[in-house]
Parts: C-alpha cells; structure tokens; sequence
C-alpha cells in the first residue's frame, strides 16, 4: 500500500467511527482530522468534498467486508468456471461461515455496519451518492453462483433474495427489535443462532 493509500485508509478508518458515534451530521473534513490525529486540512488536501469523502469511505468499507469474507474462506472474488456442485453439507458449512462473518460485523465489526447502513441512507436523499450502491453487487453475484450449484430453481432472483434476507437478518440484529432478544453479539450463543438462521434460508431456497 502506497503513502497516500495509508493515509487515506487512516482517514477513512477515523471517519467509519465519527459516522459510528453520530451519524452522517458528524462527519465534517475538520472532525476526521481530528479523529484521526492529523493537522488541520489534512481529510480536505485527500478527499475535497464531502462526496468524496463519503465515497471512500464506502469503498474502504468494502475492502474491510472483503477482508473479513476472506478470513473465513467465503469468496469474494469472481465465481469459478468449474466450481463442485453443493450439497446439504456444504450448504451447513457455508452457513456456519456466514454466520461468524455477521457476528463479527455485530461485534468487532459493528461501528463498519452502523457507518454503512448511514451512508446508503445518505444516498436515498442524495442521487449523486447513489453510486455506492455498486458496491453490493458483488455479494449478489457470489450468491447466484453459490444457489447455482446448490441446484436452486431461479439462482438469479434467490441469490439476491439470499443476500437481502441475510442483509435484514444483521439489520434486525444490530438496530431493530431482534436486539432485544438475541444472544449477545461474540458470544457462541449469537454464532450458532445466526448459523442455525442462515441454515435454514439456505435449505429453503435450495430445496437440499
């Protein structure tokens, strides 16, 4: 990694936080440098708007998600051309690591979650921003290959559906009423719910 793309990943690290804490209101040039640790100027001589500023943000997001898709063995890159077919197996094991991917994004990972769900927010109120979204388009197509070889009737229209149940599920969790009674976020508890969860959608789009 580059000097500019370190200090770029160390600007938008601190802005994930400020969004974290406050909201799209706290994000201002003048506060990531301050939560950074940087001198006056620094966040606007690297990203000069506020689009910008946001759009990196979004895309040091993905790369962090990547990250932790690739930690636990889940694909985050184009789909094989001879990939194996899945089976009820595979399709526990792929849930198992699904799961320990959203209870780290719960945990860990929560401030990344809440800085997301605020910036696609953002982009609803702002056409210009709505860009971002591409940035999930990655998911859906890993998912249509993945229900593909689960031998799924329609993986196009189910790995999308996959992705946005999933995608509900971690909403539900971290700001909605599920919070109230799922297990505690890195716990063994909350893993083996979500896996149980996951298991569940997976058999039911694939008929395994």
């Amino acid at each position: 990694m580059t000097a500019r793309a370190n200090r770029i990943a160390t600007l938008t690290d601190a802005a994930i936080e400020l969004i974290a804490d406050g909201g799209m209101r706290a994000l201002t040039h003048r506060a990531v440098d301050g939560r950074a640790g940087m001198p006056p100027g620094t966040t606007s001589a690297y990203l000069r708007t506020r689009q910008a500023l946001i759009e990196a943000v979004v895309g040091r997001l993905a790369e962090r998600d990547r990250a932790d898709l690739a930690r636990h063995d889940l694909p985050t890159g184009p789909p094989p051309t001879a990939a194996p077919r899945l089976d009820g197996n595979d399709l526990d094991g792929l849930a198992v690591g699904v799961a320990e991917v959203l209870d780290r994004w719960l945990s860990t990972g929560r401030s990344r979650t809440l800085a997301r769900y605020a910036c696609l927010l953002e982009a609803v109120h702002r056409p210009e921003l709505r860009g971002i979204l591409q940035h999930g388009t990655g998911l859906r197509a890993q998912a249509r290959d993945l229900l593909t070889r689960a031998g799924a009737t329609d993986p196009d229209r189910q790995g999308d559906q996959f992705v946005a149940f999933v995608d509900g599920l971690l909403f539900d969790r971290l700001v909605g009423a599920g919070a109230l009674s799922a297990p505690q976020p890195g716990s063994a508890a909350s893993r083996a719910d979500l896996s149980s969860a996951v298991r569940t959608l997976l058999h039911a789009l694939t008929g395994n």
